[in-house]
């Protein structure tokens, strides 16, 4: 057989939370356990009725059948920045500012290879997304891991990082509210940020797949962050963007997907929104790797980002429920876990004697009782003694999960 030498970028790239779950989960099915997956957060609920219409509609017109070019995208690149321009009061050029993707992942992991040459550093949360990190080695950056701690919010204290790494650094990536820990962060937080990243010539890129979902009336977020004296600019949202902190759009550019707000994860479909050079640099990538969506998903996208919006709704008090069971459950066995104000996850502090060793302990869990969670660890090296679990089941499997975990743990 024929030695074939492959790339050293794919060295770091061999591991990754889900792939490795996924080999526990057919392990824990092959023996005959009933896996309750708790692992992927990839939403349970159906995309609206309208949405799949515009959809279906679309099939049946063979113009949409060839390939989608930029300028084929714009309906879509305009329903996208009057959106923003509703939900938080900033302007945005559909034609110059507003990028579509295949997701916000397609985003986060093309826009290194615009903005690092090798050797340059990227500042990632730690514990992040995955495709944060694996963007970064596809470009041949370096990481630079930017801890998130309990104390501090989950939020990175920007003054830590050491100044070789900043004088070697071209890009931060940040995301709230956060996956996997369920973190959010205020106004002052992104003001701090932007300021940063000015000052140190730096990208800031923000990942926005939660900005719907998250939990409480506006004043109660608030009141979350007692020190802050920034107020979110608009009352639609309760997080606020990054371009809120940077309206000039200096630095920064965010992503957003249709996956978590409109169930839309399987259709791939996003978009990136910011400064008109890093859109502009994304695009050339892009180009150079794929076409656009196939042009029914988009007119589905356009569909659900201008039609009724009590489908997002419903899906935020859905969510809310969840949360609610699971944490009152794991608080009826003992484990005392906070409760999370965003996302559809639950990110849990290990008991002992798992506190050290999260890989272990979901790999036993599913063994063990068939329910799948994911290692903190898998997420980087300051989420180790903790798990995530994902909110995507109803409120009943979800508590027999927990059922399964009380005898496990003890």
């Amino acid at each position: 057989m024929t030695n074939i030498q492959f790339a050293k970028r794919l060295q770091p790239l061999k591991s990754n939370v889900f792939a490795d779950m996924d080999r526990a989960k057919a392990v824990a099915l092959a023996a005959g356990r009933e896996v309750i997956d708790l692992s992927l957060g990839s939403s349970d609920l159906p995309a609206e009725a309208h949405v799949i219409e515009a959809i279906a509609q679309s099939l049946h017109d063979r113009s949409t059948h060839g390939y989608l070019l930029f300028n084929g995208t714009q309906g879509f690149r305009e329903a996208a920045a009057n959106w923003y321009e509703q939900k938080f009061g900033i302007k945005v050029d559909p034609q110059t500012e507003v990028l579509p993707l295949i997701g916000s992942q397609e985003g986060t992991a093309h826009l290194p290879l615009a903005i690092l040459n090798p050797g340059d550093f990227a500042l990632l949360l730690d514990p992040g997304y995955p495709s944060h990190a694996g963007g970064v080695y596809l470009a041949s950056g370096q990481i630079y891991p930017m801890p998130l701690l309990a104390e501090n919010g989950f939020l990175p204290v920007f003054a830590d990082i050491p100044a070789p790494v900043l004088a070697q650094s071209r890009m931060m990536v940040l995301s709230y509210p956060h996956n996997p820990t369920a973190a959010i962060a205020p106004l002052s937080f992104f003001q701090e940020a932007v300021a940063f990243c000015q000052q140190y010539n730096l990208v800031l890129v923000h990942d926005f797949p939660y900005v719907d979902l998250v939990f409480g009336e506006t004043e109660d977020w608030i009141n979350s962050f007692p020190n802050s004296k920034s107020k979110i600019q608009n009352p639609k949202s309760l997080v606020p963007s990054i371009l809120q902190a940077d309206p000039e759009k200096s630095v920064s550019i965010e992503f957003f997907t249709l996956s978590k707000s409109y169930n839309m994860g399987g259709f791939r479909i996003g978009y990136a929104i910011g400064n008109a050079q890093l859109i502009n640099a994304l695009r050339q990538v892009k180009a150079a790797v794929d076409f656009n969506q196939y042009r029914g998903i988009l007119n589905g996208a356009i569909a659900a980002l201008t039609g009724p919006q009590a489908g997002v709704k419903s899906a935020v008090t859905t969510f809310q429920g969840r949360r609610d069971a699971f944490i009152s459950a794991l608080h009826r066995i003992g484990w005392n876990v906070p409760t999370p104000q965003a996302t559809m996850y639950i990110w849990a502090k290990l008991p002992s004697p798992w506190s050290e060793n999260s890989v272990e302990f979901c790999t036993q869990l599913v063994k063990q009782t068939g329910v799948a969670a994911s290692p903190g660890a898998g997420f980087g090296k300051s989420g180790e003694g903790y798990v995530r679990f994902a909110l995507v089941h109803e409120p009943p499997l979800l508590e027999i999960a927990v059922e399964r975990m009380a005898e496990f743990l003890h």
